[in-house]
């Protein structure tokens, strides 16, 4: 009896709610939309799919309201934004969802601390996920009849325009076309930006539960579907802001995940600049002339700290050329040092001088960590003489700390581990945290990171046990770690396969279209070669990853970018610092790409800090992720 009263119960929460929400809704079938397609009506059911695959409601209530832009407004019917205003509903029961507004100030009218107020005269656009079994028979025939995709197991959206009368009463209307691909873009955007929302916990009344987070705003490129493009224009920018009507400007304090910085335009007066000594030690070499000087006798810019001189003559220089320019942004990236740094490891974490670093951790010149510094550059990548077992291989470190190549004992999870930062890791692996293995493992947990958090499509595959292909571009050290790429199959924990394809100049000559089994679960192929040229003859690939890729760097991303563009695979690349993005945005736009998944701090960046000769910019081994074709 128990049990069919709590079955009864469910059904009756799922149809009629008991959260905010509109209750039943007016079962709009997409199809008897005017002019409507088939494709159009694919394309709006996988964007939602896509959003709901990433839990917003997890954390979103009604009182968190998000500012939407789309494009701009002369793109609109009556020159503005259709719905500026967005809020998630069914975090807390109820209608799983969301409601778009035509202002704010509806938005806030409607939203009651426990239902949502029906004010008379107020239009929204709400999407709801049903369960297919309470849907309208229309609506049923027609996912059955276009095979749309599944929202979780059962559930698929319902889109509808809902407007409160002076009675009381609900009168729904049908979206138009035009209101149809705006909540296409927003369901794009939201996807890829929701996660990036950090919470602040000195915001708010002391005792709400309502969590509070930092003031955010991000834009991202959504492409438009060829049966939504419209005027040739297949890409448009969306911005995100919360809380809404929130602008770019210069931040005091930035967030470890709004990237790039945005910044204002520096003064012109010269006078700004001082000179500071940079302290540390070891060869710098000046930005302006190039020559290597001594740390401790180097100048840097008083305003950002990120440029380093050999005098004030070349620092005076440098500012009228180039600085100038370039001051104000190098200034709020450097305002990221401290939220950058990875602060729960207890080794030290800076390698300005790598020799030093790996002598102080007594690994220097030992297995993998070779490759860690120029003391083995002689040896070509992935050809370092190896010997011994796993323990040389991690440089003689202690039996506990490091990872042992073989399955995680004791857990119960069925499928892959889903990781969120190094602490999971660590934790997961019994490893102390003054273990240094991060450093390598950045690059093979990374991957891992992609296929299973970034991507969803590689995601899906390796849940349902497939295998997933993957094209890694430019592979250098890495042909030296292979022994730590067997994380990814052992955090595969029994479900799915990974194949990597490992392509390059650097990968050497005799061991190119070679076949190598790293347990169970991953294989990796090495071919020598620029991928534009091997592409052809490789298997077809599921995404296609580039770390620390330095794409403003090598002229040969030229071609390699063309091919990626014409294959349509997603793409997901890391760079080590905030200028290195910036400069890779820019060479990503000049190809015809654009960055559908935002720069983000990576979780499984390198926890130790390097500066390039001439800056003093954050700078960490696959620092910064983002993706194209995603």
């Amino acid at each position: 009896m128990d049990l069919h009263l709590k079955n009864l119960f469910g059904r009756f929460q799922e149809q009629f709610g008991s959260g905010p929400g509109l209750g039943p809704g007016s079962g709009t079938c997409l199809m008897r939309v005017e002019a409507n397609s088939p494709s159009f009506v694919n394309s709006i059911y996988r964007a939602a799919a896509a959003l709901y695959r990433t839990g917003p409601w997890k954390r979103l209530r009604p009182g968190h309201l998000f500012g939407i832009r789309v494009g701009k407004d002369s793109d609109w019917s009556g020159k503005k934004q259709p719905f500026p205003c967005v809020q998630f509903l069914g975090g807390d029961g109820g209608d799983i969802g969301f409601h778009m507004y035509r202002s704010e100030n509806d938005a806030k009218k409607m939203t009651g601390s426990r239902e949502t107020i029906q004010v008379p005269n107020v239009e929204l656009l709400r999407v709801t996920y049903e369960i297919e079994s309470l849907m309208f028979p229309s609506n049923r025939k027609m996912i059955k009849s276009l095979s749309l995709e599944a929202s979780g197991t059962d559930r698929f959206p319902v889109i509808d325009v809902a407007r409160c009368m002076s009675s009381g009463a609900l009168r729904f209307r049908n979206p138009t076309l035009e209101e149809l691909r705006f909540v296409y873009a927003f369901m794009k955007a939201i996807s890829l930006v929701h996660p990036l929302l950090n919470e602040d916990n000195e915001s708010g009344p002391k005792y709400s539960t309502l969590v509070y987070f930092e003031p955010f705003i991000e834009t991202v490129d959504v492409q438009w579907p060829p049966e939504m493009a419209k005027g040739g224009h297949d890409i448009v920018a969306v911005t995100v802001s919360h809380p809404p009507g929130r602008t770019y400007e210069e931040k005091a304090t930035l967030s470890s995940s709004s990237t790039p910085t945005k910044y204002a335009e520096p003064s012109g007066v010269e006078t700004f600049i001082d000179m500071e000594l940079y302290s540390n030690g070891g060869f710098r070499q000046c930005a302006m002339c190039e020559k290597e000087v001594h740390g401790e006798q180097s100048l840097c810019c008083g305003r950002c700290r990120a440029v380093v001189y050999c005098s004030s003559i070349c620092q005076k220089q440098h500012w009228k050329d180039t600085h100038k320019n370039m001051c104000g942004l190098h200034k709020a990236m450097m305002e990221r040092e401290e939220e950058l740094a990875v602060k729960i490891f207890m080794f030290p974490c800076s390698a300005d001088q790598p020799c030093k670093w790996l002598e102080s951790l007594g690994i220097h010149q030992k297995g993998m960590w070779r490759r860690k510094c120029n003391c083995y550059s002689h040896f070509p990548f992935g050809l370092l003489p190896v010997k011994g077992g796993m323990q040389d291989l991690w440089g003689g470190l202690d039996d506990l700390e490091y990872p042992h190549d073989s399955p995680f004992q004791d857990h119960f999870i069925a499928g892959p581990f889903l990781l969120s930062g190094w602490s999971e890791y660590y934790n997961l692996r019994s490893l102390p945290l003054s273990s240094p293995v991060a450093d390598i493992l950045s690059h093979p947990l990374t991957v891992y990171y992609i296929l299973t958090t970034l991507n969803i499509s590689s995601k899906n595959l390796l849940l349902k046990g497939k295998e997933v292909i993957v094209h890694y571009l430019g592979p250098e050290g890495e042909l030296d770690w292979m022994t730590a790429f067997a994380e990814v199959g052992h955090l595969l924990n029994g479900l799915g396969n990974v194949q990597i394809v490992m392509v390059g100049p650097e990968v050497p000559t005799n061991l190119s279209g070679t076949t190598s089994g790293i347990g169970s679960r991953m294989r990796v192929n090495l071919v020598r070669g620029s991928y534009q040229v091997e592409a052809t003859y490789l298997p077809s690939p599921h995404v296609v990853i580039a770390l620390n890729c330095g794409l403003d760097s090598y002229p040969s991303w030229e071609g390699a970018l063309d091919l990626i563009k014409s294959m349509g695979v997603p793409t997901f690349l890391t760079e080590k610092s905030e200028i290195f993005c910036a400069n890779a945005k820019h060479v990503l736009r000049n190809a015809g790409l654009h960055i559908t998944h935002p720069v983000t701090p990576n979780p499984f960046r390198s926890p130790v800090k390097n500066h390039g000769c001439s800056s003093n910019l954050p700078s960490y081994s696959n620092g910064f992720v983002f993706g194209v074709n995603t």
